[in-house]
């Protein structure tokens, strides 16, 4: 679809939003409305496509740190990095190394584990670095790290010492 032909439908829409008054008119109004968002999304996703595939890989690389340009990528379908590259990416932005350890498709679950406590980031800020990067990501569960158990021998008894 060229420019024009957008221009012209997002009018037409724009037209159809105008003239609905009275009763019934907000089915007809949401149907309109709906009418313009996928006009718009289909005309944002075709200019996008043009620029991804014209852009030299270094450049779309370096653009992909962008969490408004990566969100927009997600959002039409071309990001060229699956969801784990994109959670990794989030997180390699992060103040504090925070590792994934999984990824569940289905229920949209990461689970992630700090690899060093007491950085300042709240887990809350880790999950909106991730959701930026990918919005597949509809839950987050930080597991905790495994605590080393320190073995040593106990300090000798004062009675143990005099012998």
């Amino acid at each position: 679809m060229t420019a024009e032909q957008t221009g012209l439908r997002i009018q037409e829409a724009l037209d159809r939003l105008d003239g609905i008054d009275g009763p019934g008119g907000a089915g007809a109004a949401q149907q309109a409305g709906e009418q313009l968002v996928r006009d718009l999304m289909d005309f944002y996703h075709e200019g996008l496509t043009r620029i991804v595939t014209a852009l030299p890989g270094p450049a779309l690389t370096a653009l992909l740190d962008d969490p408004a340009v990566a969100a927009l990528l997600v959002l039409h379908e071309l990001h060229p990095e699956d969801t784990a590259a994109r959670i990794h990416r989030a997180l390699a932005a992060l103040p504090e190394p925070v590792e994934l350890t999984g990824f569940d498709p289905a229920t949209g679950t990461a689970r992630l584990r700090r690899t060093r406590a007491g950085c300042g980031c709240s887990e809350e800020d880790i999950e909106a670095a991730v959701a930026c990067h990918a919005p597949e990501v509809t839950a987050a569960v930080f597991e905790r790290a495994p605590q080393l158990l320190q073995i040593a021998t106990r300090p000798d008894t004062p009675a143990e010492a005099a012998r």
